[in-house]
């Protein structure tokens, strides 16, 4: 790589990492405070409260990601063009391709960054979030939630237990209405939480299950004398429970349509809206770079300003990633509109080609008629 586009690319990446780490920092620091409650409520360690943070790190580089590359290559090019730099390399006769490679390069290694974490690592970070946070609601009921109080496990879920008797609980009671169509009220002689194959379950004995639907007045009772109350269901959907969560699904298994059979019908979308979301992820990088570039990488003089250009490529990342967002809503009810999916960020890569080549053309002809750029004088100003 000749010596102006590593200088080049050494500026993009500095800025590209820098805005990286702060965005990082800020969105982890909202997260932690969120999460602050299993030190202060729920006994749980420092180790394991940064363990939980960690892991929703990849999802949240897989967002930010994108957002401080165009970041950092409007920067770039903004500081290229303040100090007339830009001017100076057209005038030298480097075209704007040349300027963009280094450019290209750091949006390839964004993309496959992001593309790596969406693909494999985010959907084995949410598994194993998934299964800590089993194991430490488990150790919640078993030696966090006092004895004869009513103690709120997660949103909706309502626990209490009459007294415990060794590692057994005796008198349980619990009430889910996270479904606001439906309640369940569990209520058991007793009940003991165990672990197998990575998963925790509350073993409640000699008790019923009561449904009652929103506004019928007519509960459904269904005795049992054993039923294993799954813990890691918390904080999940209540119609489909931790398997109703299509980002803990691997990628290969959304490639093969293996959808959990307590799944619905109704809620397969999901999974075919994750599986495209996940493809369509390490375009949008590209795309937001290339609207940077087609605002500000053409060479300008100190007098044209660039606040206008940088408001409008903003403006359009925000619409691209919206679209983005909406596109992957309709695909969970319309699969016909799978394509879109990928059309939205092709789409934006495409206009913002156009953009940056017409901008080129109009240079050329300026350029052939004589009118070429002014060279900068020493201190920066132009005449």
């Amino acid at each position: 790589m000749p010596l102006i586009e590593r200088y080049i690319f050494r500026i993009a990446f500095a800025a590209c990492a820098a805005t990286l780490l702060v965005l990082a920092a800020v969105v982890w620091i909202s997260q932690a405070v969120r999460e602050f409650d299993l030190v202060t409520a729920k006994g749980q360690t420092i180790l394991i409260f940064l363990t939980v943070t960690g892991l929703s790190f990849p999802a949240l580089i897989t967002v930010i990601a994108p957002v401080a590359l165009f970041i950092s290559v409007l920067y770039t090019l903004n500081r290229l063009g303040g100090d007339s730099e830009l001017i100076v390399m057209n005038a030298a006769g480097m075209s704007p391709l040349r300027t963009a490679r280094p450019l290209f390069l750091l949006t390839a290694i964004v993309s496959l960054l992001v593309g790596w974490l969406t693909i494999v690592v985010m959907p084995a970070s949410f598994q194993s979030l998934r299964d800590l946070m089993s194991r430490i609601r488990a150790d919640v009921v078993s030696n966090i939630v006092r004895e004869g109080q009513f103690t709120q496990l997660d949103r909706g879920i309502i626990f209490h237990f009459r007294e415990k008797a060794g590692d057994a609980l005796q008198g349980i009671f619990i009430q889910d209405r996270r479904d606001p169509e439906r309640t369940m009220v569990y209520v058991a002689e007793r009940g003991q939480t165990i672990e197998t194959e990575g998963m925790s379950y509350l073993i409640l004995e000699n008790g019923s299950v009561q449904r009652e639907a929103s506004g019928s007045s007519n509960p459904q009772i269904v005795g049992f004398q054993r039923y294993a109350f799954d813990l890691s269901q918390f904080g999940g959907d209540a119609q489909g429970g931790v398997y109703n969560k299509p980002r803990e699904q691997s990628t290969l298994q959304l490639l093969r349509s293996e959808k959990p059979e307590q799944v619905p019908a109704a809620q397969w979308g999901r999974f075919r809206a994750e599986l495209h979301d996940r493809l369509a992820a390490p375009l949008y990088p590209i795309a937001f770079a290339a609207i940077a570039f087609a605002a500000v990488g053409a060479a300008r003089t100190t007098r044209q300003g660039r606040g206008i250009a940088m408001a409008a490529a903003v403006a359009a990342i925000v619409a691209v990633r919206i679209l983005g967002f909406a596109v992957s809503s309709l695909i969970i009810r319309h699969p016909e509109v799978v394509p879109a999916a990928y059309l939205v960020p092709l789409v934006s890569i495409a206009v913002a080609a156009g953009v940056t080549m017409k901008g080129d053309a109009l240079l050329g002809r300026w350029n052939r008629s004589g009118r070429t750029t002014p060279a900068p004088v020493a201190t920066g100003r132009h005449p």
